[in-house]
């Protein structure tokens, strides 16, 4: 089989490593995942990662510990860091290489983050983890995986989510919700619909880089998108 896409960004967030128990690592979940990261990697598309690390500390929420901002926001990188490296760990039981790389300097436990470096390791087939977000508080690790992606020259994002797309309506709540099969980046901010930041998705609108929200909990998922397959949405121009 040929893939349609020949290098990604998997956008992860951290919640979903947590399973039902709503924090921490689930090594059922985690392992499953790393499998489907080697079935992709298998197929010779360069896969970089961004993880984000809610399942562990998530620096919105601090306000009620009187936290603020920029602490709250370098702990929720370094909770993403923690996901990082069990998720390199996972991969690499799998028998596939992979590298950490951080925005912030820990030379101990991970490379810094080089763009050459980076996209060198992806032409050694490696999976590369980007960790820590961009480095710098009030960012999101969704504008961090548009900007690696950008950086990387990432065909697509894929998001993985709990649901299989986006919808008109919260599919929950009303049955009659439509999903959309495509969606445009003007669409997703000028209605609010949270499927990625505003400043994410104004990075891929400007670079002209489409995203794919799909459901990750159905399993092979993140290989049928790389296929080609019709799931999810598609965000684009």
């Amino acid at each position: 089989m040929h893939p349609r896409y020949h290098r990604i960004l998997l956008k992860l967030s951290g919640e979903v490593l947590a399973g039902e128990a709503g924090y921490g690592i689930n090594a059922g979940i985690l392992n499953r995942i790393a499998g489907e990261i080697k079935d992709v990697s298998d197929l010779g598309t360069g896969v970089g990662i961004v993880i984000g690390g809610g399942n562990i500390y998530r620096g919105i929420s601090a306000d009620s510990a009187e936290i603020d901002r920029v602490s709250a926001d370098y702990m929720g990188m370094l909770a993403t860091i923690i996901n990082s490296i069990a998720l390199q760990n996972a991969i690499e039981r799998h028998g596939v290489p992979s590298r950490v790389l951080t925005a912030i300097n820990m030379p101990q436990v991970a490379e810094p983050y080089i763009r050459r470096r980076a996209t060198r390791h992806l032409e050694k087939k490696r999976v590369v983890i980007f960790a820590a977000g961009t480095g710098n508080p009030y960012f999101s690790t969704d504008t961090a995986a548009a900007l690696r992606a950008i950086e990387i020259n990432a065909e697509i994002i894929l998001k993985a989510t709990k649901v299989d797309g986006i919808y008109d309506k919260d599919p929950v709540v009303d049955k009659t919700a439509q999903r959309y099969s495509n969606i445009s980046y003007l669409e997703v901010l000028n209605r609010g619909l949270r499927v990625m930041d505003a400043t994410a998705v104004s990075l891929c609108m400007d670079n002209k880089l489409p995203m794919i929200i799909f459901n990750l909990t159905e399993a092979g998922n993140i290989r049928k998108v790389v296929l080609g397959d019709s799931i999810g949405t598609t965000i684009k121009g």
